[in-house]
């Protein structure tokens, strides 16, 4: 399977392994990354002969890419996994998240849990430690450009202009993969639908709409999280805790934000150990 389809769009998605293996793992990725961010991750997982999904998040591709931003609410977004998952022929998947994609996971976890075997998020915390942190921590200070972000225009402009100039070495990637994620960011047409989930997040839900779960998740969670990490502090990291209900487990590594990217062989390992506890 190259594509599926969801909402009138079409993604791109690596399926790759094992059609009928036993276990399917979903690798979500963030921003500025693609699927080239599993590219470490997932031959480890398909050697242990796992099924490996990792598809293009909205907004990534020109075919998914809409102009709203009520089409990049968190719903939507959700609603994304669960119809790869239905093209798929997968009943239940380990979901797997980093960055943008780990928001996108816990989201997973708690709106649809009788499709999720287990989750493995990196970097993000849960969404309410997140929310708590805010006010008890640096964690505002590190998260100013999502605010930046809201701002018509303005953001993809500057972004454009930045990634033509700098690159994004300087963020701490490794080079050739800056390099390539750089590329996507070409045009800002790509930068506009590449931050659509930021300015889905403050997008107010429609009168009636249904609201997504706001509790504990209740499938068993591995949270991976780099002590080194410039956005993303401790205290939401520890506090994450408070809102898994089921088997958890905290892992702490002497990294920075791009765990996929630079430390993927921990990556995978702690993937292939939720896997067989679930």
């Amino acid at each position: 399977m190259e594509s599926f389809a969801n909402d009138g769009l079409t993604f791109d998605v690596r399926d790759c392994g094992p059609r009928h293996a036993d276990d399917a793992v979903v690798l979500l990725h963030g921003f500025p990354e693609s699927p080239a961010s599993w590219d470490a991750v997932a031959p480890r997982l398909r050697d242990a002969g796992v099924r490996t999904l990792a598809p293009a998040l909205r907004g990534y591709t020109p075919a998914a890419r809409p102009r709203s931003r009520r089409a990049y609410r968190i719903e939507r977004l959700v609603g994304d996994v669960v119809a790869l998952l239905d093209a798929a022929g997968v009943d239940r998947a380990h979901v797997v998240g980093h960055d943008w994609g780990g928001g996108i996971a816990w989201a997973v976890g708690a709106a649809v849990p009788d499709r999720v075997r287990s989750l493995t998020v990196l970097s993000t915390p849960h969404p309410a430690a997140m929310t708590r942190s805010l006010v008890r921590s640096t964690q505002a200070l590190r998260s100013w450009y999502m605010l930046a972000m809201q701002i018509p225009v303005l953001p993809e402009l500057l972004l454009f202009r930045a990634v033509r100039r700098r690159g994004l070495g300087s963020i701490g990637l490794p080079e050739d993969v800056a390099r390539g994620y750089a590329e996507a960011l070409s045009d800002r047409e790509s930068v506009r639908g590449m931050i659509g989930p930021y300015r889905g997040l403050f997008v107010p839900a429609p009168r009636g709409a249904a609201r997504l779960p706001s509790g504990p998740v209740r499938v068993p969670t591995t949270y991976v999280w780099g002590n080194r990490d410039p956005f993303l502090g401790r205290t939401a990291a520890e506090e994450t805790a408070r809102f898994c209900a089921a088997d958890y487990r905290f892992v702490e590594l002497d990294a920075g934000h791009w765990l996929p990217e630079r430390h993927a062989e921990a990556v995978s390992d702690e993937i292939l150990t939720r896997i067989t506890q679930s």
